[in-house]
């Protein structure tokens, strides 16, 4: 797999777009991405691509985000080091890897079969350590529950209790709520197991769905 020193460059200008245009502003986050090949993620069709600002079909009528969403939600997350993370969502794998870099102990679902193993076995080649798990999302990962932080990665109608349960207390998740249009929200649960809610702007995701394939 390439990885030279013009798709390097492509990455750098990606970082100073995200950071000087968009108002990322979280090092770790910006050191992440820049450390993660996007260009592996996605089918050799949108090579070409890889490091603009656009989401792209991996399959499974699902996508990768764009490079904003990326970097905006795993800001939200306002990530510690050693923190155990869940995610709801693999796809490409891409956001996975993106969490790896930010030196937290990364679980993540995926609903689509194909999706799983296409994401497990390209994040073994490249050494990225992550948990991956063949699963029904909404109920998240009760048997390794709790979680300090947990990125939904997919638009929810309603948010799923099950992940709000699986929250540790002084927890927080970052998760798209809505039908067509989604609104970027983080649910932050206290040291009491009160749960208090911030919205953010608009997004687009593929719908959150049930069950598995």
């Amino acid at each position: 797999m390439i990885d030279n020193l013009r798709h390097q460059g492509l990455r750098k200008r990606m970082i100073d777009y995200l950071s000087v245009k968009r108002g990322i502003d979280s090092h770790y986050v910006l050191k992440a991405m820049m450390n993660v090949p996007r260009h592996l993620f996605l089918e050799s069709s949108f090579l070409e691509f890889a490091y603009e600002d656009r989401a792209f079909p991996i399959g499974s009528q699902q996508t990768i985000s764009s490079v904003y969403t990326v970097a905006f939600q795993t800001q939200l997350l306002n990530l510690v080091p050693g923190e155990k993370v869940l995610e709801i969502g693999t796809g490409s794998g891409y956001q996975t890897a993106v969490l790896t870099q930010c030196d937290v102990e990364v679980y993540s679902v995926e609903r689509h079969r194909s999706l799983y193993k296409t994401a497990k076995t390209l994040l073994s080649q490249l050494n990225y350590r992550a948990n991956l798990f063949h699963g029904d999302g909404y109920l998240g990962l009760s048997q390794i529950a709790p979680f300090d932080k947990i990125l939904v990665t997919c638009g929810a109608v309603e948010v799923p209790p099950l992940l709000l349960e699986q929250l540790k207390l002084g927890g927080e998740m970052v998760i798209p709520i809505g039908f067509k249009n989604q609104i970027m929200t983080v649910f932050s649960k206290d040291l009491d197991g009160n749960i208090k809610k911030k919205e953010y702007h608009n997004f687009q995701f593929v719908p959150m769905l049930r069950d598995k394939e």
